[in-house]
């Protein structure tokens, strides 16, 4: 597909770099041209120097010949605009960055205005991230399928647990419960895991199950799953505003650090019922004085990677409070992966993925299988996809017929179908119908259709 993406920020970057990753023909708009030339030069594509939002600079990017246009610039003005116009000029499908609250209110109406494919707000979606791994605390990662039906839960596996040492079909007879082991993680190495998949302590593995049976299972691995009551959170960004707005509804307890008087004066204003301390959350006197030490969670989110890793760090020495970190630069995955920083949050990746779903859906036909749901697991190494099953040529060599008669590429796993809101969990002797949504978990990167499960 020929795409356009507008702005070279952190999440025009990621955004380029995973495009291009996936065989994509990106060009990059920037009126920053050090930005523009070193994205260029690092990710071979082409750039173009200039505004988003000019009609002549779309032109001179291809815009009539252009399949989408993706605007994520740190201007939701520039953002709409440059939409508006490749609408117009290029007749190709939009995706707009919509950052403030106050346009976010009124989302619908400038989508059906402007007519834009997706608006997307990356702060709002990593608050509803970090709100689903508060909601489930045992969790290091939460994603949902089926409007949140189905739930993939990853998380590590404690020392002592009934676990350690049993092969994957033991455990259910072990537990009692309906849990699918789809991903496991050991030593850096990630596993599509067979029935006969030794688990170990310290593994990190994903698992799906209805959500009803998380406490339960939770109890009986030796993984402590208290309900969050009370949340500290550094940073009075954007994100942390959505969060604590959530957090509120839920009756939750929430304080906020933030240094700037002026910003702590707004969000005293939105959010009456957080408490807002106007201090710096590094200073661990003052972390002492408001409680750390018996928060359920802290939630590290100001605009420092270096300082979110600290306070981590820093509260997980003194602590057993659920941990969430803010990391825009993953740099050294392995280093951080090695820290106890609890739940790890990338903004940018957490777009990309929503922007990366919408495009394979775009590569297929309307009557083909698209990609409802799409999420990275396990440093980017797994994908697990939901697609929606249409009847169409493509799709005969599988409808119709038991999941054991299926030649399954290898690395794959379906680990569960909904079918007029009934949740399947599979086995050899369940079949793929029409109008099911499915589940696939793999290490086979880039499907874009349910027939790709297929040798």
């Amino acid at each position: 597909m020929n795409i356009i993406v507008v702005g070279c920020g952190k999440v025009g970057y990621t955004l380029v770099e995973q495009l291009n990753n996936e065989g994509h023909s990106v060009t990059l708009i920037d009126k920053n041209q050090a930005a523009l030339e070193k994205a260029v030069a690092k990710l071979d594509v082409l750039g173009i120097y200039g505004n988003g939002s000019s009609y002549r600079v779309q032109e001179e990017a291809g815009v009539s010949n252009a399949d989408l246009l993706i605007a994520v610039t740190n201007q939701d003005e520039v953002n709409l605009l440059s939409c508006l116009i490749a609408k117009q000029a290029g007749h190709c499908q939009t995706i707009a960055r919509v950052r403030n609250p106050e346009y976010y209110e009124e989302i619908n109406f400038i989508k059906e205005e402007l007519k834009l494919a997706m608006a997307i707000n990356p702060e709002r979606s990593a608050a509803y991230d970090i709100l689903r791994l508060l909601q489930i605390p045992s969790a290091m990662e939460v994603d949902t399928f089926a409007r949140g039906r189905i739930n993939l839960i990853s998380f590590k596996i404690p020392d002592y647990s009934p676990l350690d040492g049993k092969k994957i079909m033991d455990v259910s007879g072990i537990l009692g419960n309906n849990a699918l082991f789809c991903v496991v993680q050991r030593d850096g190495e990630v596993i599509i895991p067979s029935g006969n998949t030794v688990l170990h302590s310290k593994d990190k593995v994903s698992v799906v199950m209805p959500l009803s049976e998380m406490p339960d299972f939770f109890d009986r691995i030796k993984l402590a799953n208290r309900p969050i009551k009370s949340v500290m959170i550094a940073g009075g960004g954007s994100i942390s505003f959505y969060l604590a707005k959530e957090l509120i509804k839920a009756n939750v307890q929430v304080k906020i650090f933030e240094t700037d008087r002026a910003r702590c004066e707004v969000l005293s204003e939105q959010l009456p019922e957080a408490v807002i301390i106007n201090g710096n959350a590094v200073d661990e006197s003052l972390l002492d004085e408001e409680g750390v030490r018996q928060t359920d969670a802290f939630v590290a989110l100001t605009n420092m990677d270096e300082e979110n890793i600290m306070l981590s760090l820093y509260v997980n020495s003194i602590s057993d409070a659920k941990l969430i970190t803010k990391i825009n630069r993953l740099s050294f995955e392995e280093v951080i992966n090695g820290m106890p920083l609890g739940s790890v949050v990338c903004p940018k990746n957490i777009t990309a993925e929503k922007i990366i779903k919408h495009v394979r859906s775009m590569q297929n036909s309307a009557d083909s299988s698209n990609v409802e749901s799409l999420y990275r697991l396990m440093d980017n190494k797994v994908e697990a996809l939901e697609f929606n099953v249409r009847k169409c040529d493509e799709n005969k060599a599988l409808i119709g017929r038991t999941l054991m008669e299926l030649k399954l590429k290898k690395n794959l796993l379906i680990c569960s179908i909904n079918r007029d809101g009934r949740i399947i969990t599979p086995s050899g002797k369940d079949t793929i119908e029409v109008g099911d949504t499915v589940v696939v978990v793999t290490s086979n990167l880039k499907l874009s259709r349910i027939s790709d499960i297929l040798e």
